[in-house]
This record gives C-alpha cells, sequence and structure tokens, in this order.
C-alpha cells in the first residue's frame, strides 16, 4: 500500500534541499503516546474535568493537585521512545535536506532522535521550574514526585508547557514562522490542523512542494500538491536519504 504516494514524496524530497516538517500529535502515538482527539484520544475519554479544563492556566492555578494527577498519568510519557518517523526526519536534517522540525508536541522525542533545530510551539515536559526562585528541575522529578512537585525553597514547580489561556513563546514563534517562509518544502504530519494559532503558521509557507501525511482529514484545506492518509512512521520510514 502506498507505493505511488511514496515513490512522489520521495522524488519531492529528492527534490528539495530547505525542508521543514510541521507535527502534531499523529507524530508520537506510535511511539505509544496518545493523541487529543482521534476516537481513543485523551478528548474522548471520562474525566470528572474536561482535558480543556484541567490543560489551562486558570484550571493549574485553582487546583494543581488535580492538574498534575492528570497530567502525570496521561502527559508524562518518560518511557516513550522515537519511532521511524522522529528517526528519518533526525536523519535528513544530518543530511543537510531538511532545516527544522516545528512541533506542537511537548513529548521531547525529535531531540531524543536527534534533531537539532526544533521549534516547540507548547513547549516541553522536560523543562520544569519553581515559581518562586526559578530554578529548574527534570521531568523525572515532577513525575516522581507526590501530589503537587515542589522546589527545595517551597514554591511550585511549572511544567514548560503552554496551557490553554496562555501565550506562546515570542521567540519560538519568530524562528518557526522564518523556518517555513524560508523552506522549499513543507510537510505537514500527523495533525488535524485544528488547534491555533498554531495551525495558521502554514499560512507562511511560499515554497514549492507541499505535503500532507495524516490518518484522518486535516480540519482546515491546504491545497496540498500530495496528501497520504496513513501513519507517518510507515510512510517516512520508506524514505531513503541520499
Amino acid at each position: 500500500m502506498y507505493e505511488e504516494e511514496t515513490e512522489q514524496l520521495q522524488r519531492i524530497i529528492d527534490d528539495s534541499s530547505r525542508i521543514v516538517f510541521f507535527g502534531g500529535a499523529g507524530v508520537s502515538t506510535e511511539s505509544g503516546i496518545p493523541d487529543f482527539r482521534s476516537a481513543d484520544g485523551i478528548y474522548h475519554q471520562h474525566y470528572k474535568y474536561t482535558p480543556e479544563e484541567v490543560v489551562s492556566h486558570s484550571f493549574f492555578m485553582r487546583h494543581t493537585e488535580a492538574f498534575y494527577e492528570f497530567y502525570k498519568e496521561k502527559m508524562m510519557i518518560l518511557d516513550a521512545k522515537p519511532n521511524a518517523a522522529h528517526r528519518k526526519l533526525a536523519e535528513l536534517e544530518q543530511a543537510g535536506k531538511l532545516t527544522a522540525v516545528v512541533t506542537q508536541n511537548i513529548d521531547g522525542l525529535h531531540q531524543a532522535a536527534g534533531s537539532k533545530c526544533v521549534y516547540e510551539l507548547h513547549g516541553s515536559i522536560h523543562r520544569n521550574y519553581c515559581m518562586d526562585c526559578g530554578r529548574s528541575y527534570s521531568a523525572e522529578y515532577v513525575k516522581g514526585s507526590e501530589g503537587i512537585p515542589r522546589c527545595e525553597c517551597g514554591g511550585i514547580i511549572k511544567p514548560d508547557v503552554v496551557l490553554y489561556e496562555e501565550g506562546l513563546d515570542s521567540n519560538t514563534i519568530n524562528g518557526a514562522v522564518r523556518a517555513i517562509a524560508e523552506a522549499d518544502t513543507l510537510i505537514i504530519g500527523g495533525t488535524s490542523l485544528v488547534v491555533y494559532p498554531a495551525a495558521g503558521f502554514i499560512d507562511y509557507f511560499r515554497g514549492k512542494h507541499l505535503v500532507v501525511i495524516n490518518k484522518s482529514e486535516t480540519g482546515r484545506a491546504v491545497r496540498a500538491e500530495l496528501t497520504i492518509a496513513a501513519p507517518i512512521g510507515e510512510i517516512l520510514g520508506r524514505i531513503k536519504v541520499k
């Protein structure tokens, strides 16, 4: 399956020298990390609070313990390993074909696979800081703490992830937009393109080739040259880096 589409993708990649990859939760599902919006995603499971409520700034401030109960269980999958998609993107970067990864994911798997230029639009579970003194803590420290993780100074530790009601980091935005604007090929993968402002970033693309690899339809029409409705690791794993 997907032989023709894979061959076309191979030709596009061979023709490209400044590829940017824009990805979402679907990139990491093959590593065992649940996404949010698919049929068995987090948004379709039943909790006392909706996931949108829990991962909001106001909920974090008012119900910190309940936030961490959900966050540690559902969003901190620390034993996940990079899959074929993460590894192929790192290989493309190392070969000088790919200039940046722009991701909505917070799991750090792109870096674990070896990618260097990664713009994490929604932050990372691997960066955590004390809200009082600013001291940094690892994901392992946060995950292993009882209840609310606290700093040695007594302050509450907050993950460096962008919650609902919070703005994106301006330096990350500027870097991602610049990379997309300068790309000759944009590959969109594993994202439904319904989360804004991140989904609007693709409007800055002015290059030659636009590719979408996603198991389901995206939430907006992007007039892609090539659309492949398949798991992204399965497709990118077939690509040969020349």
